[in-house]
């Protein structure tokens, strides 16, 4: 017993506790128990000091940073919105996006492929799908004032990921004076807010009757080099259209039905070879409801191609597309939809 009461009144090795102070540890014998996966949390122990389990201040706890001082002088906290860089009203997402539980739904943002060779900047996202689907927006403004306003869109693939987002570039006046007929700058932006394809329709003729200047739009990927044209030809029942390489070499042929309205079901335009014998893809306005149809010029297109086919050539596919909204499907409401190629 004495020998005992000695070992417990000896101070601890490697320790500053007085004698007769319960070491901080349990004995050696009881240390293999211990779980040390275990992570401690402060909740778990009483804050009042001296207590055994009171762990105190972690030694590797670092505070405040000495040298930190505050905001710096002339330091601006940026407004309540902020989205960081970009353009302004284009919606700047990093990938992947996930939906945060509680929170509204975020479309994900398609991963990044590998680039292939030869592939202009932002165009490798064509490289491994077939299909594409296009939503436009709906703006309430437009809906509730018959006020034109620009378009935008989303770029999807067939798993709902977002490719691209496109938004249309016009002033107030040639949106509101000319219609369905304008000419328009459409911008494509990838992910990182970043205008990777640039669609610029010119002011053209929009009577079959006048076959001499008929429509056009071109396809510039990046911006400023072109890829591809979309060109209309005469014909006085069809919709017909001619795809064209940057060099202005005929590649592949559009063509829809004579009567481009439908109720409750798709319009379709196929995309055929040259000699037009093949049928290769098509480019589908899709029925989207009925008050939608009457009431907004908000529309749901889908694309398919050849996976095979070159991404230049996907790109232009993009833009016989919105070219093909704008001459068939851009009217609606209290104005009277176009339904032929007139």
């Amino acid at each position: 017993m004495d020998k005992q009461n000695a070992q417990m009144n000896a101070p601890h090795p490697g320790t500053n506790l007085p004698a007769g102070y319960p070491p901080p540890y349990p004995p050696a014998a009881f240390q293999g128990e211990i779980n040390h996966s275990f992570s401690p949390r402060v909740g778990d122990y009483y804050s009042k000091a001296g207590h055994p389990g009171y762990l105190g201040p972690q030694a590797a706890y670092p505070g405040t940073q000495a040298g930190y001082s505050g905001p710096q002088p002339g330091y601006s906290v940026p407004p309540p919105g902020y989205s960081g860089a970009g353009p302004v009203g284009f919606p700047v997402q990093h990938q992947p996006v996930y939906n945060q539980p509680g929170g509204p739904a975020v479309v994900p943002w398609m991963p990044a492929p590998p680039v292939p060779p030869n592939c202009p900047p932002g165009l490798e996202y064509l490289s491994q799908i077939d299909q594409i689907l296009i939503h436009q927006q709906i703006e309430i403004l437009e809906v509730i004032t018959s006020f034109e306003t620009n378009n935008k869109y989303e770029i999807k693939n067939s798993l709902g990921q977002r490719i691209y987002f496109a938004t249309e570039d016009t002033d107030c006046c040639t949106r509101n004076c000319l219609g369905a007929s304008r000419p328009f700058t459409l911008r494509i932006l990838d992910n990182m807010g970043q205008e990777v394809i640039t669609l610029e329709r010119p002011l053209r003729c929009v009577s079959c009757c006048c076959p001499c200047c008929l429509q056009e739009i071109e396809i510039q990927a990046p911006p400023g080099v072109p890829v591809g044209y979309v060109i209309q030809n005469w014909h006085p029942c069809l919709p017909k259209f001619t795809v064209q390489n940057e060099r202005r070499e005929d590649v592949l042929k559009i063509t829809g039905p004579c009567l481009v309205c439908s109720c409750c079901a798709d319009i379709d335009f196929e995309i055929k070879s040259l000699d037009e014998e093949n049928v290769v893809g098509k480019i589908s306005k899709q029925w989207t409801g009925l008050v939608r149809e009457a009431f907004t010029d908000a529309d749901n297109f889908g694309i398919q191609f050849p996976l095979d086919l070159d991404v230049k050539m996907k790109a232009v596919m993009l833009g016989a597309c919105f070219l093909i909204d704008f001459m068939f499907f851009e009217s609606s409401g209290n104005r009277e939809q176009r339904a032929s190629v007139w």
